[in-house]
């Protein structure tokens, strides 16, 4: 039997037959990253003894024939942007290189209910800001399909974690595709729910009204019992919204089921043998008796723009925080030579920051700040946040007639270290058919469609499928999933 390659069903099911323990589990994965993690860097941190230690207490429970929860016991990894008590929490930074997290994020909170055990905290491009992961503090990190190649970003260690694995399923954040785009790079399940669904609270904040925090895992099935562990309204973020989401299990029949499949998308800039992966399973889909329809989202030309002017801004605001006074690196207290520097306060809030961030955080942050500059804010940001209206008016047309869209997630497969580095737009066109779903707030996911066949450059590469569902409806969203799910597999084994 091979551990590393479980499902959370699965596990639990091993578990409660006592056929494995948690314990012999979470040294599988935990010894798994250490013979392994050095060609791939998917974590910043291992939380080792506590995992064991929460593992232990899951056993004994267990072993009294108590009945545990369907996360008990089960090894998970956590974005390094997302607090964990007691553990680093860095945003992959060196500004919060030896922060320690006070108290646990809202998301932790209820897993720690549901006794999961962490084993560590996942790589991702600083402070949430990259589609490669290449822009870490500490170092990129590689996709386990092809060591050469980018595991999408941010949140590129948790899906490179799962895809090695090296978790039984891992929590991200999606910002303008920061689950999604790694999860299709690497050939696993993305799933960014509505916003508002899932508590921000004690997520390192970049964009606020864009952040969200969803699960990547195996399949379909794993995406949903971890939404349904981690949603629900929270006193502590005040856009979180309680909702009954439904029953997963329900069946779903596909003759009732109306794709749209958006024009725009499939236009210039979408490599060939992305489209012609997704095509094939809209022809499957429709064949299985699946009503497809085109459909137009107009706006989505100009989502990419207004996402780069909007998330910029907020993550100006967001990080003026980091100003090496209260937490974190500060210039002031390195004595490394540096001091002479030192005359007044703002040469310690310039120097701190200067040494502290990233080429792109700091890229973000200039943009952001004259974006809301006096003489700017109408020009820019006040006609950034229209357009954002008209997006999800764009979505809210089209979901009149459909139950579903469906895209690429992105316009390409994983591309090579360095690829686009020298050029930050072309690194932002990558995020293309995913940023709109965060501006409107809907929810989408992102699973494997199959691998390239055709070109010998991309051959055996993951191409992923996205689907996007109405607000607040991510169960029936997952449905879909799974039913699509289904389709790629016979289709696959046909």
């Amino acid at each position: 039997m091979n551990l590393k390659e479980l499902t959370i069903k699965q596990a639990h099911g091993l578990l409660e037959n006592k056929e494995v323990s948690s314990v012999e589990l979470t040294r599988e994965f935990l010894n798994n990253v250490k013979e392994r993690d050095g060609d791939i860097h998917a974590f910043l941190s291992l939380t080792e003894e506590e995992a064991i230690e929460q593992a232990k207490k899951v056993d004994g429970r267990i072993a009294k024939g108590e009945p545990v929860e369907m996360l008990a016991g089960i090894p998970a990894a956590i974005k390094d942007n997302i607090l964990i008590r007691g553990a680093k929490a860095t945003a992959a930074s060196k500004i919060l290189e030896n922060y320690i997290a006070p108290y646990d994020a809202t998301v932790i909170k209820k897993l720690k209910e549901e006794e999961a055990v962490f084993i560590g905290k996942t790589n991702l491009d600083e402070f949430a800001m990259g589609s490669s992961t290449e822009n870490s503090g500490f170092g990129p990190t590689k996709n386990p399909v092809d060591l050469e190649r980018v595991p999408g970003g941010s949140s590129g260690g948790s899906a490179a974690a799962v895809k090695a694995g090296f978790c039984v399923y891992a929590l991200g954040s999606d910002t303008g595709g920061s689950i999604r785009q790694p999860a299709s790079f690497c050939g696993v399940v993305g799933f960014k729910p509505t916003y508002g669904a899932v508590s921000r609270h004690g997520l390192i904040a970049m964009a606020s009204s864009l952040d969200q925090i969803g699960p990547i895992t195996k399949n379909v099935e794993d995406a949903a019992i971890v939404f349904k562990a981690i949603c629900g309204s929270d006193e502590l973020d005040s856009t979180s919204i309680h909702r009954d989401y439904g029953d997963f299990t329900k069946p779903l029949d596909i003759e009732e089921l109306k794709i749209g499949v958006p024009r725009e998308y499939f236009t210039h800039g979408l490599d060939s043998e992305v489209e012609k992966s997704i095509k094939s399973i809209i022809a499957k889909l429709g064949k299985e008796g699946a009503k497809i329809k085109e459909i137009s989202l107009p706006y989505s030309e100009w989502a990419l723009a207004a996402y780069y002017i909007i998330m910029p801004a907020e993550v100006s605001a967001n990080l003026a925080r980091f100003d090496g006074m209260k937490y974190g690196y500060s210039r002031l207290r390195q004595g490394f030579g540096g001091q002479a520097k030192i005359q007044n306060l703002l040469d310690t809030y310039l120097e701190s920051r200067q040494d502290g961030f990233g080429d792109e955080v700091r890229r973000r942050i200039m943009l952001g700040t004259y974006i809301l500059s006096a003489g700017y804010y109408d020009a820019y940001y006040k006609r950034a946040q229209k357009v954002r209206r008209l997006v999800k008016n764009d979505f809210d047309r089209a979901f009149k007639d459909v139950d579903v869209i469906l895209t690429p997630t992105t316009p390409s497969t994983a591309f090579k270290f360095g690829e686009k580095t020298s050029n930050p737009l072309s690194m932002y066109l990558a995020d293309i058919y995913t940023v709109s779903v965060n501006l409107a707030g809907v929810p989408a996911i992102s699973l494997p469609s199959g691998e390239i066949n055709g070109l010998p450059a991309q051959a055996g590469l993951p191409v992923g499928l996205q689907l996007i569902g109405k607000n607040f409806d991510d169960i029936k969203l997952l449905q879909i999933a799974k039913l699509t799910e289904t389709v790629i597999k016979e289709k696959q084994h046909a």
